[in-house]
């Protein structure tokens, strides 16, 4: 919870990326909130007990969510699939504005990339957006796991992420209502 809102207003890439991993974890520990507890929450160092109570709850509300949403085994909630499309939105808008051809130009240098894990989806397709999302969080996995990653896997994620990373900037711009679209 203290890292998702840091993370929140800071870059919007990273929490994401981090809210897939908590719902991985939530999961990992079978929607059990005295597991999560017991082996997360208490270990935080330097929380008060308000602290502890608030990211308690926030876990449970995000358990309560997962419930509801039928996402006790895969996807992802829905308020990280609306931060998802609220990004996506993002990179049209910024895609048909002349005023963002850098953006465009860094789009562009990433979008082979894009269309080849797009074609290894098969039947699987999703937005651009989200398949460079899953391509990063699928290397995150991959180093949690200590596996073997090629350098040609690196090289894509280093380019895949520094498209995300203009994104986020464009995002929190945006959001503080500090970016101009022509008109």
């Amino acid at each position: 919870m203290i890292t998702a809102s840091a993370k929140k207003r800071e870059n919007i890439a990273e929490y994401l990326l981090y809210m897939w991993q908590i719902e991985d974890l939530i999961r990992a520990y079978n929607l059990d909130i005295d597991r999560i507890d017991a082996d997360i929450i208490s270990r935080y160092e330097g929380l008060d007990e308000a602290k502890r109570k608030e990211m308690r709850e926030w876990y449970e509300s995000l358990i309560d969510m997962m419930r509801r949403e039928g996402k006790e085994k895969s996807g992802h909630l829905q308020l990280n699939a609306n931060t998802l499309h609220d990004l996506e939105h993002l990179h049209r808008r910024l895609l048909n504005d002349p005023k963002f051809a850098q953006y465009a130009a860094e789009y562009y240098n990433t979008l082979p990339l894009i269309v080849e894990l797009r074609a290894k989806a098969g039947e699987n397709k999703k937005d651009e957006i989200e398949t460079c999302f899953d391509a990063l969080y699928g290397l995150l996995m991959l180093r949690l796991q200590k596996k073997e990653i090629s350098k040609e896997t690196e090289e894509g994620a280093r380019r895949i992420s520094r498209f995300l990373a203009h994104l986020a900037s464009l995002y929190k711009k945006d959001y503080n209502n500090e970016l101009e679209f022509s008109e």
